[in-house]
């Protein structure tokens, strides 16, 4: 009998080897931040088709690896869950690469040459277009500035037959040349278009002379943006198939697109059909096409089971930005005392369309920098939940940006259950001049205030607002970690008791951010039944001194479990 037994419990055994699962993918040999609840580190991961199967040592998962197992070996590199940009402009990125990249000009004079450049390959009448200027990031301002901005007729030398229109990097001012203005009927005559003030949402700036200096402020761009001709359909697969690709060198494997138009919506789902979305999509629906916002609320929410594209949020432009002055204050300008800012979306419109995304089942998120649009997006929210509480359970809705914050209003986040989605880069470039916009008083109280708000309990979403700043997180991260300007200035950073952890900041850059978009269960955290996407890092950014984060790279990028970007 015991014969019997003893052949019977073999059997078995070599029966539960021979049906071990195998996995398709096995990376071992650096240290894994899981990003879970407990912030563990592991040795490796198997992944089964797109999904984690198993987690933990080596050890443990040795017994994965069959013949056809795909076998990465880190080499000491580290391996962190796919990182998501929690506030970005997909079209944006790719066009980007199409057009004039102006992020890193250092003046007005350079700008100008790239202008010329560009002319001299543009055919007759061609419209040139760039962006990513900011004047307050120049090494040396121009001779002539006109409310804080440079004047129009060193381009319009430069390019005197071809209509130029170049965004600021906010995305909420830009500067046209003569040609341009004058396809749009801009000029000292034109009172109609020059009536655009901060009660229309926009702003033509004009010389002591009441002549247009080429810079035209939020709503007033589209004056002159209207007369450009309409991209493509071939352009726009060209310039998502470029945003792709760029998401894959930066480590980018999800990405939430903050202003999606009915077109991008069908572009994306083309792509998704066609096998070629290769990053994880999470649209807001732009709120400047109502009739469309309104039709997808009557259908409901888009939801993918694949998570490669997923529409059941809403974008609000509810002001503008601190490089341009249109941020909305509750009080004026430091450096413009008669002006506050604007409001470049009604309000009473926010209030509507929140009561119909929480009945329909969609978030809604409100561009929010300045004190006062986030105090009265706050109050609009707060109403619609209070009406609706059955519908507020789990609402999510966004702050996006949530820059400068009264301080009464920061723990307001948490009790409302309310997203701030922050980007950290913003901080790093913006606040060594936006202290001359807010003052020191204000800066101190209220603006990036990252520790409070997680100290309070919200959850932080992070990310760049690619193109306004490079898609790239490691700038991002460090920026979270250490408040200081990617020129390491000053010692010890900017009001440094706001800096997140370490595990904060890449907590709020993968499972914070699939909070953001309702996938926390299914994605941004390394554990077992989730969705195998990570990214690779060349240095721990987890460990090295705050310089050193600066000098990581993107190693390697895996979505849906497969690699998509190795770095040569």
């Amino acid at each position: 009998m015991r014969n019997y037994i003893y052949v019977f419990i073999l059997a078995m055994l070599s029966f539960a080897c021979s049906n071990q699962e195998t996995a398709d993918l096995v990376v071992k040999g650096g240290t894994i931040y899981t990003a879970d609840a407990n912030n563990s580190t592991v040795e490796a991961v198997a992944v089964k088709g797109n999904k984690i199967i198993a987690v933990g040592s080596f050890a443990d998962i040795e017994k994965y690896i069959g013949e056809k197992t795909e076998v990465i070996n880190l080499e000491g590199k580290i391996m962190t869950p796919g990182f998501i940009e929690g506030h970005g402009h997909i079209m944006g990125v790719g066009y980007n690469e199409l057009n004039l990249d102006l992020m890193n000009v250092k003046s007005y004079e350079e700008m100008v040459e790239k202008v010329k450049e560009a002319v001299a390959k543009a055919q007759p009448g061609q419209w040139i277009l760039g962006r990513g200027w900011h004047q307050d990031k120049w090494d040396v301002k121009p001779d002539k500035m006109v409310k804080g901005f440079q004047t129009h007729q060193l381009l319009s030398e430069a390019s005197p037959n071809n209509p130029v229109f170049l965004r600021h990097a906010s995305g909420h001012a830009a500067i046209a040349n003569e040609k341009a203005m004058e396809l749009a009927g801009v000029n000292q005559l034109s009172k109609e278009a020059l009536s655009q003030t901060s009660e229309d949402g926009g702003e033509i700036i004009k010389d002591e002379l009441g002549n247009p200096t080429g810079i035209f402020n939020e709503r007033a761009m589209t004056l002159v943006a209207s007369k450009i001709p309409e991209n493509t359909t071939e352009t726009d697969r060209q310039a998502l198939e470029l945003a792709i690709k760029a998401c894959w060198r930066n480590g980018i494997t999800s990405f939430h697109d903050a202003g999606a138009s009915r077109e991008n919506i069908a572009l994306f789902q083309s792509f998704q059909q066609e096998g070629k979305l290769g990053v994880r999509l999470y649209p807001m629906l732009t709120g400047w096409d109502l009739d469309y916002v309104y039709e997808l609320f009557e259908k409901g929410p888009i939801v993918d089971s694949t998570y490669f594209l997923n529409v059941r949020s809403v974008k609000l432009n509810c002001d503008g930005a601190l490089g341009s002055r249109g941020a909305w204050l509750l009080e004026p300008y430091t450096d413009r005392p008669d002006f506050s800012g604007m409001a470049t979306y009604s309000m009473d419109t926010v209030l509507k369309i929140s009561r119909k995304a929480l009945a329909a089942g969609f978030q809604v998120c409100a561009h929010a920098i300045g004190d006062r649009a986030n105090q009265e997006i706050l109050n609009r929210y707060e109403q619609a939940f209070t009406e609706n509480p059955e519908k507020a359970t789990n609402h999510r809705f966004r702050i996006e940006h949530a820059q400068h914050l009264h301080p009464n209003d920061i723990g307001r986040f948490a009790k409302l259950g309310v997203i701030p989605a922050m980007q950290a880069i913003h901080m790093s470039s913006d606040r060594p001049w936006a202290i001359d916009r807010l003052g020191e008083k204000r800066i101190k109280e209220g603006a990036y205030m990252w520790q409070t708000l997680l100290k309070s309990g919200a959850v932080i979403v992070n990310g760049t607002d690619a193109p306004v700043e490079p898609l790239t997180p490691i700038p991002s991260f460090y920026a979270s970690v250490s408040r200081m300007t990617l020129k390491g200035e000053p010692a010890g950073g900017y009001e440094p008791e706001e800096k997140m952890t370490r595990e904060q900041a890449l907590r709020s850059y993968t499972v914070g951010a699939a909070f953001g978009e309702f996938a926390e269960k299914v994605k941004g955290s390394i554990e077992v039944g989730k969705l195998a996407d990570f990214t690779v890092f060349t240095k721990d950014i987890m460990k090295v001194s705050e310089k050193e984060i600066l000098e990581a790279e993107v190693a390697m990028t895996v979505v849906d479990g497969k690699v998509v970007y190795r770095k040569e």
